[in-house]
């Protein structure tokens, strides 16, 4: 029987302890049974506490200004969540209307 190589370092030396898997080189323990849960991946809620994935249809909770434009997005105007990222404005988005733009996730609900 082979066991899996380590997730964490890749090393093919994994060994079997009861019902948990050791990786010798770095010290990674982990059982094989459980879901693997990446933990660098970004969770973001909308306005009412739902969970947001990338390619969700939202619609903005409340006016927003659009910076360095006379332009205001009303509540209600729908978007399509293309990625997440890192910092203020955690959402890339294409909003109907005003094409892509960048929204923070406490603005939008899911439709």
């Amino acid at each position: 029987m082979s066991l899996p190589a380590c997730p964490n370092c890749s090393s093919e030396y994994v060994y079997e302890d009861q019902s948990m898997l050791i990786c010798p080189e770095c010290a990674h323990e982990w059982n094989p049974n459980e879901e693997v849960v990446d933990e660098d991946a970004l969770i973001l809620k909308d306005a009412n506490g739902n969970l947001l994935a990338e390619g969700d249809k939202v619609t903005l909770a409340k006016d927003l200004k659009v910076k360095g434009s006379s332009q205001v997005l009303k509540v209600g105007t729908k978007a399509t969540i293309k990625r997440f990222v890192d910092g203020d404005h955690d959402i890339d988005c294409k909003v109907d209307g005003a094409g892509d733009m960048m929204l923070k996730s406490k603005f939008v609900k899911k439709a």
